[in-house]
């Protein structure tokens, strides 16, 4: 199978405008223009076919965004958790936008939480921008409802990356973790737990979100830091 041929194929150049303006640090020319169902299309074909699949997560790196998602919607499929673990592990230096980076979320985490937290933690302490956001996302996806712990918050206060998409992703936690773990996550705010700039933007979204209460949100707003 050419896969490269096979997303070419797909292609949409106004898809490619699109794709391109809401992930800035990526070069144009790296984008296709596949939209994402039909690459999970694609990647639930190759999925069935083993062989091919497994060719394809070896060929690394990737020159294309398309193939960098085809290759994540094909980890997100993996049911052996070591085996998508290792999957991880090997895309991971390779990611270096938001777009990817968040569309990684492995359907075998929610089986092994236990498993999975050790590595969440690695991930998250890494130095490497998306990496640590990568470990983040994986604690607001898996890991504020029934698995929550309030040591998350920690490992995720504690953080001092100065990146623009690392703080946003710090920020949207908090505001997930305000609208789901209240009682839990408020004195992180009212304590001053974050960055300014970050916990800012925590506030900022989590008043934006419909989850949670104009007078939750009245309060928040009482919260906000005068830069």
């Amino acid at each position: 199978m050419d896969i490269l041929k096979r997303l070419f194929d797909m292609s949409d150049e106004k898809y490619v405008a699109f794709s391109s303006k809401l992930t800035p640090s990526v070069a144009r020319d790296l984008f296709i223009g596949v939209r994402a169902p039909s690459i999970k299309k694609l990647a639930k074909e190759i999925h069935s076919d083993k062989k091919v699949e497994e060719e394809f997560l070896k060929d690394l790196p990737h020159k294309y965004i398309e193939e960098y998602l085809l290759h994540i919607y094909l980890i997100n499929k993996e049911r052996d958790f070591e085996k998508c673990i290792n999957n991880i592990d090997n895309i991971l230096p390779y990611i270096d936008n938001w777009m990817t980076c968040d569309a990684i979320k492995p359907v075998v985490f929610k089986k092994h939480p236990k498993e999975a937290e050790a590595y969440i933690k690695a991930w998250v302490d890494s130095k490497d921008v998306y990496v640590s956001r990568f470990g983040i996302g994986m604690l607001m996806s898996y890991y504020l409802d029934d698995r929550f712990n309030p040591k998350y918050l920690d490992w995720v206060s504690s953080l001092r990356i100065d990146d623009y998409y690392h703080k946003m992703m710090v920020a949207w936690y908090f505001a997930t973790a305000l609208a789901k773990q209240y009682e839990a996550s408020i004195s992180y705010i009212k304590e001053r737990k974050l960055e300014k700039w970050t916990h800012n933007k925590a506030i900022q979204k989590a008043r934006e979100s419909r989850r949670i209460s104009p007078d939750v949100k009245e309060e928040l707003n009482k919260l906000k830091i005068i830069i």
